[in-house]
Formats: C-alpha cells, sequence, structure tokens
C-alpha cells in the first residue's frame, strides 16, 4: 500500500492509503474527495486537478502535452499542478502529500 495524505480545502488532513497501479484520482475518490474527474479521465476537463508536494514532482513522469494544454485553462494552475487523473501510482509516491485548490 501507497501512504499519501490528502489536503483538504480547508486546510483538513485526510490519510489515505492506495494500491500501486491505481490512479490518483480514483484514490481521491476512495477517500471522499472532492474530485469530480468529470472525463472519465480522459484529459477532456480539469475537474481532478490538484497540487502535488514539490519534493514529489520528479518521481512523477513529466505531464503529456495535453496535460498541459488542460493544465493552461485552471485559472489557479501553479508550476506543482497535475491532473489526478494522469498520475498512476508507484511505491515511489509514498509519503506524498496531494492539496486540493
Amino acid at each position: 500500500m501507497i501512504a499519501l495524505t490528502f489536503i483538504a480545502r480547508d486546510g483538513h488532513a485526510i490519510a489515505v492509503e492506495a494500491t500501486s497501479g491505481e490512479t490518483l484520482l480514483r484514490a481521491g475518490q476512495r477517500a471522499g474527495q472532492p474530485l469530480e474527474g468529470t472525463c472519465g479521465g480522459q484529459m477532456a476537463c480539469a475537474t481532478c486537478h490538484v497540487l502535488i508536494d514539490p519534493a514529489y514532482l520528479d518521481r512523477l513522469p513529466a505531464p503529456a502535452a495535453e496535460e498541459e494544454d488542460m493544465l493552461d485553462l485552471v485559472p489557479d494552475a501553479t508550476r506543482t499542478s497535475r491532473l489526478a487523473c494522469q498520475i498512476i501510482l508507484t511505491p515511489d509516491m509514498a509519503g506524498c502529500t496531494v492539496r486540493l485548490p
């Protein structure tokens, strides 16, 4: 299992156990986080926008051009912004903190 922490919009921390190979979107949804994922993970929306702990960004593959295009449409995007549907969890992500913008 991969231990993650989601920080809700109100600042409340939620500990989550995820499975390797699961998307960050699914792990957050199972934990009751308000990650819509309206497009079903097809990168046609940005309703699963999250902020990744900067210390973990180098552990992720670089975002595809399509993901970057979707993030360009997010008004509050930062350099740590990613789409949770595009992050496949691996053991390297254990301990990561994910903030909901």
